[in-house]
C-alpha cells in the first residue's frame, strides 16, 4: 500500500499545515532530502496542546501531543509536496519534550510521532535514526516540538 493509503486507513484528521512563527521555512528541499522545521502540537481547529510533561499532562498525554505533532509534520508534507507519497523514507527524528526535571521518559513520549511514521511508510521505510530529549521550555508552552528529516521518493 502507499502512504497516502495507510494514512486513510488510520481515520485520523490533519490539522491545517502550519504558518511559520518566525523567520524560516517550514520544508526545505535539497536534492533528495526533504528537511522540515521543527513542529508543535497544532490541533484540526488550529489551537495547540499546551502544557508540561510530569507536571499537568501525564507521559501518555505527551505521547499523544507527539502524535498530533507527527500529524503537523504529514500537513506540511502534504501541502508542500502534494502527497505523502512522494517520500520514500524517515531518515531522522529530533524530538523535543518540555518536561519537569526529573521526567525521564522522553523516548515514550516521541514514540507517539514515530509510531504515526511508521503506520504511514511501514516499518522499513518509516522508522528512521532519532533523538528524544527534554526542555525545560518550549515556545508557546507546548509540551512536544519535532523536527524530521525525510529522503524523496
Amino acid at each position: 500500500m502507499t502512504p497516502e493509503e495507510n494514512f486513510a486507513k488510520l481515520n485520523l484528521e490533519l490539522p491545517p499545515a502550519p504558518k511559520p512563527l518566525g523567520v524560516y521555512k517550514p520544508l526545505l528541499i535539497d536534492g533528495s532530502h526533504c528537511y522540515v522545521s521543527g513542529h508543535g502540537t497544532l490541533k484540526p481547529d488550529g489551537s495547540f496542546i499546551i502544557g508540561r510533561i510530569g507536571d499537568n499532562l501525564s507521559k501518555e498525554e505527551g505521547k499523544i501531543a507527539a502524535q498530533q505533532v507527527g500529524l503537523a509534520i504529514l500537513a506540511t508534507l502534504q501541502e508542500n509536496l502534494g502527497s505523502l507519497n512522494k517520500i520514500k523514507r524517515v531518515i531522522k527524528v529530533l524530538g523535543m519534550v518540555q518536561c519537569t526535571p526529573d521526567f525521564d521518559k522522553h523516548p515514550f513520549v516521541i514514540n507517539g510521532c514515530s509510531e504515526l511514521f511508521a503506520a504511514v511508510w511501514g516499518q522499513d521505510n518509516g522508522i528512521g535514526v532519532r533523538s528524544a530529549v527534554g526542555m525545560n521550555s518550549l515556545p508557546g508552552n507546548i509540551p512536544v516540538e519535532i523536527e524530521a528529516l525525510f529522503e524523496l521518493a
